[in-house]
């Protein structure tokens, strides 16, 4: 699917990994809001970054191919996501993905008022990606790395974004329900008024109900998997 197989880190990535990428990858570390930085970070809910258009209201499925990184903590290259846009934030960590989920005015990140929004995801309809070229870091895991297998939804209220890892990443990231928006494809915490750090199970992966999976269009659409259960959850008081 001519997916890249490279793994970079943001020290050594080339200014550009495919063709037709409208940003860069060789973001430096001076945050600038009209960055067209495309690496953005999930490291935990104090430290994540969104993918929003560049130009402002804009509507996400017309801009997927060329959506730049919003991110919360200076220091990456990106833009920042203006403070007080994040209203709630949930980060789990489970055994198989790192996901973090809430709410937010993010028409602040360019979003139109009203724009029901689109998935993005590290392959695309030709393997480039949405955006092309963007490419997705965590220290989640231990030290920074890279992160292959990514999905992300949003919309101008809702966030949901997820980073896979080992050997079922492609299943707990499958991006095929990219019109099924955040809730069905990540049931999690999405409440306002609210930042925590949580554990969680992994759940079921999306789309795979015992041994059929759902495919978009299908006649009878299943509901989603139930949220799957979390602990030791570290509420913070503020983010950005």
């Amino acid at each position: 699917n001519g997916q890249y197989s490279a793994t970079y880190l943001p020290s050594n990535v080339p200014k550009t990994t495919e063709q037709g990428q409208a940003g860069t990858n060789q973001c430096g570390t001076s945050n600038s809001q009209t960055s067209m930085c495309q690496n953005a970070y999930l490291n935990s809910v104090d430290d994540f970054c969104l993918w929003g258009p560049p130009e402002p209201n804009s509507v996400i499925g017309n801009s997927e191919r060329e959506v730049v990184s919003w991110c919360l903590k200076p220091g990456t290259g990106s833009r920042l996501i203006p403070a007080g846009s994040i209203k709630g934030a949930h980060f789990v960590q489970t055994p198989d993905f790192i996901q973090v989920t809430g709410t937010g005015d993010l028409t602040s990140l360019n979003i139109q008022r009203g724009d029901a929004g689109g998935e993005l995801d590290p392959h695309g309809a030709d393997g480039n990606g949405n955006p092309i070229g963007g490419l997705v870091f965590s220290t989640a895991f231990g030290q920074l790395q890279q992160v292959h297998e990514w999905t992300q939804f949003i919309s101008s209220t809702d966030f949901c974004f997820r980073a896979c890892t080992g050997k079922s990443a492609t299943k707990y990231c499958e991006h095929i329900y990219d019109v099924m928006g955040c809730n069905w494809n990540m049931p999690a915490d999405y409440s306002a008024g609210k930042f925590e750090n949580c554990k969680g199970d992994s759940g079921e992966p999306m789309g795979i109900y015992g041994a059929s999976t759902f495919h978009q269009g299908e006649p009878a659409t299943p509901a989603a998997h139930p949220r799957p259960k979390t602990s030791g959850c570290v509420p913070i008081a503020t983010i950005g």
